[in-house]
């Protein structure tokens, strides 16, 4: 009886990570539905030139009232009401949040939307994914409607370099931005290094500044720290420019008040700035209290009046899921489902639950790095052939050879191409720092699964059996002596000295057992509560139905089922 409730408790375990699994997958599914039905950004025409009215201008107006004639566009750009939808943009910047972004834009567009307003909270991300961010919102989009980034917390290293490649910037009170300098997990960025990461970033920062109208300077400080910035006066404009020092030399004394240069950010800091100070220095458009006021502030700048009641369009949940799925973390915990599942199924045969849970954990790993471009269509061929190999392997062809082997490098060879996004007629190897930098971290989910499930299996496979508690589920192997070279499982029998001991007995020829798992020809038998691996000549043979032993050969029983 004990044995019986603790294989309940274990299947209702099972169950429960399955559950997770199932939940996993949909996520996934639901994702893969959303992405596919994003359909083209269609440019909205602000005004249909068929449709265009012609300007009469009155006898009795005289000349210089006829000047100020305002085109018939503009007028209708003001008086008709603008749609302002807000994208929420939080946490981590990844690539499943790029492919949200670019959903929920595209959604917006279709719906009439000119004005894009994304909540910026952040505290940064991936250069890789906030770069493809930036050249969606400059390149793309932002051709076709108005974008501002709407920083309600901080836009902090990634999330600075997102929200400078809007057209404006609108920050609430006490907020930050800033602070770009890259970093890399576990490792120090030094010289060349450095610098051909900072200068990669630079460059994403300057064109967001020609692009946006932003002080160049002061954002190539939010990157490199022995940058140097004066704020001077134009003598001409009679304006206000930020300049790195080395721009500032005697030349420009006479188009700029150099005398009176004020430091704005000393050489060994990292810009970083509050939402006052990003006004005061031309990053910031405006500081405001809430949604309404950033509202009020574009339409009082723009001359244009917003329907009431902007649209705010959240991720959906399976976005969500998918990104908490692609995580480092998340990742290991599936590596480790997966192995541990399977190295289950082969120490306990016929309880199912476990190689259940190991496909399910496999499928949620492989489908999520497709969905979020990590993996292509040749990856995920390769690795599914290694699995199909392997499964060959193990429950049709005996002993293991050629197709084991094929198999394992299969699925190497898919799970290595995953780490890497690539087309799928190039070889998948990282060649550029930020490329080298998912690499790594895909490595390291990967490793700490690797890691996780040895500890697991070696819990499971030495100390777990030894337990009353697990005694129950694990099967120990027999002990019959030097003459017993037959791969055999027993339950452990409990000794006159509390010790669990491995049942007796041998296979022999002629002895009769009932299959219990389906021999494919290979599979499990039971022989007098003994669990044998077994053969049969080349026939398929149901669980349930008896089999005798025809021959034993070293640690191969052959059977053929009895008539």
């Amino acid at each position: 009886m004990r044995k019986r409730g603790f294989d309940l408790r274990m299947r209702i375990a099972f169950l429960a990570v399955l559950v997770l699994a199932v939940a996993g997958i949909g996520g996934v599914a639901d994702f893969a539905r959303a992405q596919q039905s994003a359909e083209q950004v269609v440019a909205p025409e602000a005004v249909d030139a068929q449709s265009a009215e012609q300007v009469v201008v009155p006898e009795a107006i005289d000349a210089q009232s006829a000047e100020q004639v305002v085109a018939p566009e503009a007028v209708d750009a003001q008086s008709a009401e603008q749609i302002a939808v807000v994208i929420t943009c939080k946490g981590m910047i990844d690539d499943g949040l790029f492919q949200s972004i670019k959903r929920r834009s595209q959604q917006a567009i279709d719906d009439g939307a000119s004005y894009l307003i994304y909540e910026i909270q952040t505290y940064g991300g991936l250069v890789k994914s906030a770069d493809e961010i930036s050249k969606y919102w400059i390149m793309d989009i932002g051709k076709n409607v108005h974008t501002v980034a709407y920083i309600t917390t901080e836009a902090i290293s990634a999330g600075a370099m997102i929200s400078v490649s809007c057209k404006d910037i609108i920050m609430l009170e006490n907020t930050k931005i800033g602070d770009c300098a890259p970093i890399l997990m576990g490792a120090k960025l030094e010289g060349v290094e450095r610098e051909k990461t900072e200068s990669f970033i630079r460059g994403i920062f300057s064109s967001a500044a020609e692009a946006n109208g932003y002080p160049e300077a002061l954002l190539h400080a939010m990157v490199t720290q022995n940058v140097e910035v004066y704020r001077v006066r134009n003598i001409e404009t009679g304006k206000y420019e930020f300049m790195e020092t080395e721009y500032l030399s005697k030349e420009e004394e006479k188009k700029y008040d150099l005398e009176n240069k004020k430091l704005i950010v000393k050489k060994d800091q990292l810009l970083t700035l509050t939402a006052s100070e990003a006004k005061e220095y031309g990053i910031a458009r405006a500081v405001v209290s809430d949604l309404e006021g950033a509202l009020a502030f574009l339409e009082k700048r723009d001359g244009v009046k917003f329907a009431p009641q902007p649209i705010t369009l959240e991720t959906y949940w399976s976005e969500e899921m998918v990104r908490w799925l692609t995580s480092p973390m998340v990742v290991s915990v599936l590596v480790m489902l997966a192995m541990l599942g399977f190295y289950v199924e082969i120490r306990t045969p016929g309880l199912g639950l476990p190689s259940v849970v190991a496909v399910a954990a496999v499928l949620v790993l492989v489908g999520s790095k497709y969905l979020i471009g990590m993996a292509n269509w040749v990856e995920v061929a390769i690795f599914m052939t290694g699995v199909i190999l392997l499964a060959l392997e193990i429950f049709v062809i005996p002993g293991f050879g050629v197709a084991g082997v094929s198999g394992i490098v299969c699925i190497g060879a898919g799970l290595f191409g995953m780490l890497i996004e690539n087309p799928p007629d190039q070889v998948p190897w990282p060649e550029s720092r930020q490329a080298w930098d998912l690499f790594v971290d895909g490595l390291t989910g990967f490793t700490g699964g690797f890691i996780g499930f040895l500890f697991a299996a070696f819990l499971l496979a030495h100390y777990l059996p030894r337990s009353r508690l697990f005694a129950g589920l694990m099967l120990t192997a027999t002990l019959q002596g030097r003459e017993m070279p037959v791969s055999m499982t027993a339950p452990p029998v409990e000794g006159a000295d509390g010790i669990l001991n491995s049942g007796p007995g041998a296979i022999d020829v002629g002895d009769v057992g009932i299959v219990v798992s389906i021999l494919r020809p290979a599979g499990d038998a039971n022989f007098d509560g003994k669990i044998v691996d077994v053969v049969s000549l080349g026939e398929f043979i149901d669980a349930g139905k008896k089999v005798v032993v025809l021959e034993v050969h070293g640690n191969r029983v052959i059977v053929k089922e009895q008539q």
